[in-house]
């Protein structure tokens, strides 16, 4: 065999050889990856079981504060339903050893229908528990429906800077008629009842259905208000002419307008009402795919801001 022949052989035979290695290479970095990412997940997992300061209805031991968390938008669907809060206050109030509730809100509001469920059933819980008293912590916002429902505790405790109040019922939607003439598209709608097609977003605007809506959101508007007035009672001070028209507020403003008793935050709270530094959260938990899957998005977030501000 040749010269030739032999460089050629030895040349094929190490570009064969370094495509393995690269093949391994890749295979390695493939199951470094995967490692990562179950290590990631499963330290996420933890992180999201992880104390954070209250107490878990398996470790309280003697008498202790119950914190109940309202976060997020008021739906029937989510977290912070009536189901899920009324069932974890009821559930924190019936252990002997709770001196009291503290429903804490980060809440923009939501359902009218679900926060009217968390007024009246905080009323009847605080009557069916006298010597228990449940009181709200707001913290970064507690506007509308989230307000509706803390109107019905015994006192509320704000921070100066959280934002407060949004006493009204708002509507939202778009009109697309002129869209759908520009696309030569012709809108078709078949009903049976006069009004069954009242504010379709396609059709022109009927006085009557607009009418017939502002009646139901005045309705709803004045039930907010009953409400609000019901709970708060004479620390209201409605000499402020606004004071029911849908304005969101400071914290700092709501004291002053009695919308809300005082400064505090929960562990405050909780020695101050309850003589306790010791609570406990009975808040419905959420499934684990939910904790985790927020974890990791906070995470991201977080991580993402910082480089974003190093490289600044």
């Amino acid at each position: 065999m040749s010269d030739e022949d032999n460089w050629t052989r030895n040349t094929l035979r190490d570009i064969a050889l370094e495509g393995v290695k690269e093949r391994r290479r890749a295979r390695r970095w493939g199951i470094f990856f995967k490692l990562l990412l179950v290590g990631y997940i499963g330290g996420m997992s933890i992180l999201a079981f992880l104390p954070s300061g209250v107490l878990t209805t398996e470790t309280a031991t003697g008498p202790h504060a119950g914190v109940v968390r309202l976060e997020g938008p008021i739906m029937a669907d989510s977290p912070a339903s009536a189901t899920n809060i009324l069932g974890a206050i009821e559930t924190a109030l019936s252990v002997n050893a709770t001196r009291g509730v503290i429903l804490e809100i980060n809440s923009p509001g939501g359902s009218p229908v679900q926060s009217g469920q968390i007024f009246r059933g905080i009323n009847a819980l605080q009557e069916q528990y006298p010597n228990k008293p449940i009181i709200t912590v707001g913290q970064d916002i507690m506007a509308s429906g989230a307000y509706y429902s803390a109107a019905a505790t015994e006192e509320i405790f704000v921070d100066p800077a959280s934002l407060v109040g949004s006493i009204g019922v708002i509507s939202r939607g778009f009109g697309f008629t002129e869209a759908l003439s520009r696309l030569g598209v012709e809108r078709r709608v078949y009903s049976a009842g006069d009004e069954k097609a009242g504010l379709d977003p396609f059709m022109p605007e009927d006085p009557e259905a607009i009418e017939d809506l502002q009646t139901m959101l005045n309705e709803i508007q004045q039930q907010f208000v009953s409400a609000v007035r019901q709970g708060r009672g004479n620390r209201l001070n409605e000499q402020q002419d606004d004071l029911f028209s849908g304005r969101t507020w400071t914290g700092e403003q709501a004291v002053d307008l009695g919308l809300a008793d005082g400064f505090g935050d929960t562990k405050a709270v909780a020695q101050m009402r309850f003589d306790t530094e010791e609570m406990v959260d009975y808040t419905t938990p959420r499934p684990l795919l939910d904790q985790l899957v927020e974890r990791i998005g906070v995470s991201l977030r977080h991580g993402l801001f910082s480089s974003s501000f190093m490289a600044n």
